[in-house]
């Protein structure tokens, strides 16, 4: 599990295919690693992957088909930036909203504008998505926790301060960008209880 609470952003060194899947490896100076063990989670653009090599300032993980076809990892290049999340202890503090690093679609960035030191954001999400984004409701973005500001069917907007954009992949991102999307697990956890409790 993780909060949605960004410790760094690291950049892609090399990406090799082994079999149709792939092995990321990922340059993560800033990320203090000495607490990570071999098979411990960190999320990669809010992608919740394990670690198989650790080194100074940098970690391995394999990246399987199914993660690559539904997230964006499957179109990372040498030198991209990516947000990075170590695993939620039990005694950290949860700042952001239980996310659990399990992508559920692939948005894209409609618009950004200035609003006073701040921006105001638009994404499209997924129309199958669209019924668990809910104003006011949190949304993960890229691996960010975000409250959702506005909701328009299957756009939504949410509101981004200085510190947020400065820390994480928000800085270099431009309309037209893709963006992995994780909705707040209680939404559909809520769903189910109600699909099975009404059968």
């Amino acid at each position: 599990m993780f909060t949605g609470i960004i410790h760094s952003v690291g950049r892609v060194l090399h990406l090799e295919s082994r079999a149709g899947d792939v092995r990321l490896q990922v340059a993560a100076e800033a990320l203090d690693l000495a607490d990570v063990a071999l098979g411990d989670s960190i999320a990669v653009a809010g992608v919740c992957l394990t670690a198989i090599e650790l080194d100074a300032g940098r970690f391995a993980a394999d990246v399987s088909v199914e993660t690559l076809a539904h997230t964006t990892l499957g179109a990372l290049r040498p030198g991209d930036a990516v947000n990075l999340e170590k695993a939620l202890r039990l005694a950290d503090r949860l700042g952001g909203h239980l996310v659990s690093g399990h992508v559920d679609g692939v948005g894209q960035v409609v618009s950004v504008q200035a609003d006073a030191r701040s921006q105001r954001w638009v994404f499209a999400a997924p129309p199958a998505l669209a019924r668990y984004i809910a104003v006011k409701g949190s949304i993960c973005i890229d691996g960010t926790s975000l409250t959702v500001n506005e909701v328009d069917g299957a756009r939504f907007g949410v509101n981004l301060i200085p510190h947020t954009i400065a820390q994480t992949t928000f800085a270099t991102r431009r309309p037209g960008d893709a963006v992995n999307l994780e909705v707040d697990l209680i939404a559909r956890y809520v769903e189910r209880m109600m699909a099975v409790g009404s059968r």
